[in-house]
Order: C-alpha cells, then structure tokens, then sequence
C-alpha cells in the first residue's frame, strides 16, 4: 500500500521549476513570507523573482547574495522601503545565510487570496429602468453589455 504524502512534497516537484526560473531554491519563501515581513504587509507585498549576480563564484569563495524584487500595493511601498533593512536582516536569518543583500520594490496589485467584495444591492425598480433604457439596442452583445453596466451603477452596497 502506498504511503500518504504530504503535499509540501508534491507541490516542489509541480512548480519548483517555475519558482526556479525566477531565482527561487524552493517555494518556502512564499510561504513563510507572512512570518518574514509580518502578516500585516504581507498581505500588500509577495517577492516576485530573486536575481542572482552574474559572475561566477571561484572555489572557496563565498556565494554572492542576490537581489529581491518584491511586488508591493503603491501605499505600502514606502513603509516596505522604510522596513527594507529589516526584511533583509529577517530573510537572511530565516534561510541562514545571507543570500538577500538589496531589496528592489516593483509597484503593482497584489492578490489578496480569501477576500472578497461585498454583495451589492439591486434595487428591482431601478434594474427595471435599466432594461427599458437597453431594450432598444438591436445588437444582442452591447444590450447585454450595457444592461451590466447599468445594473452595476445603480447597484449600491449594504453600507452606503
């Protein structure tokens, strides 16, 4: 009977290659960067790719440390640059080496996994008007289209 395996085991072998292609040795910086930077800012900043420099190492040296470049939300990339020594000094104390030495930010949205928007509310006498105001558009993709549009105007959310 075949043994149980965790699936930590079965993810490296999945997308190690990919995680390699960008510099990473393995997935756990992903998964421990919560840890590493702090749940706070790290559900507004996920590293990207580590670049490694590119000049060989000569037997007996020591391995060059490479560089971070971390995707951050546009508000929390100066607190992440105010922070960046900090991170660094973490990553390196994590993995036990130091193989980060400069942290490079890379403005852009990051994903945040299990949030969700809040439903919206129709009011059916405005989604009505909406339908009368498309009714006469011949072309069945833009009436669709705009009904959409127009549901998603009058639409309003619980709180407002």
């Amino acid at each position: 009977m075949a043994r149980v395996k965790p699936l930590a085991e079965l993810i490296e072998g999945c997308i190690g290659p990919a995680f390699a292609a960008q510099g990473f040795a393995s997935t756990d910086i992903l998964a421990a960067w919560p840890e590493i930077v702090g749940e706070r800012l790290a559900r507004y900043c996920r590293p990207s790719k580590l670049e490694w420099p590119k000049r060989r190492r000569r037997d007996g040296e020591a391995p060059e440390s490479g560089t971070l470049v971390v995707r951050v939300e546009g508000v929390f990339a100066i607190e992440l640059q105010h922070l960046a020594p900090v991170v660094i000094q973490r990553i390196n104390r994590h993995y036990g080496w130091a193989c980060v030495s400069r942290i490079v930010l890379q403005q852009d949205r990051v994903g945040r996994s299990g949030t969700q928007a809040k439903p919206t509310r129709v009011d059916p006498v405005r989604a009505v008007e909406v339908q009368k105001a498309v009714a006469g558009i011949a072309d069945d993709g833009l009436r669709a289209a705009l009904d959409r549009l127009g549901t998603a105007a009058v639409a309003t959310r619980p709180d407002r």
